[in-house]
């Protein structure tokens, strides 16, 4: 990460939580009303092939005691109302910028993967994670709403699994390896206006 990335980093994360704090503060609230504790979801990810750290996310689904792998329409029953709602809006990756300000991921790059998939694919990971993992990103903006499509067609864990590291993994690798080549502050600026702009106006994500 070059150092003007890092400065704009942590430069917006803070101007950011700021301003959307009343806002943290309401979804939390509703999350605790509706859905009762805990607000917050944790999940151990990759920053580099060999460090990982918690990502942080507002909570959307109901606890169960055990829980491994991407969700695809097997875990669709999961998603509470609030869940629906936060998805829709990408409102629950807010506490993600707790995860920028402590520098486990950037605004823009690579979505952090899970262990797993870290270890059963090293040679595209060992690629993918030379650059910070972000929020958002070249591959977010291109496949995601696809991604999401294929999964919600999964029935089993099992099937669920087969198709994102059959058909997503691959394809998410090859635009993060051409974000990498790409990558400027200025094209950061640009993808992060995208984001905003398509989940707030057109991005709408399934039900």
């Amino acid at each position: 990460m070059t150092p003007q990335k890092k400065l704009f980093d942590m430069l917006s994360a803070i101007g950011l939580s700021i301003v959307l704090s009343p806002l943290l503060i309401g979804v939390a609230l509703a999350i605790l009303i509706k859905d009762g504790r805990p607000i917050l979801y944790k999940s151990k990810r990759m920053t580099t092939p060999d460090r990982s750290f918690l990502l942080w996310k507002f909570r959307t689904m109901t606890v169960v005691s055990k829980d491994s792998g991407v969700s695809g329409g097997h875990k669709a029953e999961r998603v509470t109302a609030t869940g629906r709602f936060l998805r829709r809006y990408r409102l629950d990756e807010l506490p993600q910028l707790w995860n920028i300000l402590r520098g486990d991921i950037s605004f823009v790059g690579p979505r952090p993967p899970l262990r797993r998939y870290v270890m059963k694919y090293p040679e595209i990971y060992a690629e993918v994670l030379k650059s910070r993992p972000g929020i958002t990103g070249l591959a977010t903006m291109a496949f995601h709403k696809h991604e999401e499509l294929l999964l919600a067609e999964c029935r089993t864990a099992q099937e669920t699994e087969e198709v994102y590291c059959r058909r997503c993994i691959p394809r998410k690798a090859r635009l993060d390896r051409i974000y990498a080549r790409q990558s400027t502050v200025c094209k950061d600026f640009k993808l992060m206006w995208a984001t905003i702009l398509s989940r707030v106006t057109m991005h709408k994500r399934p039900r």
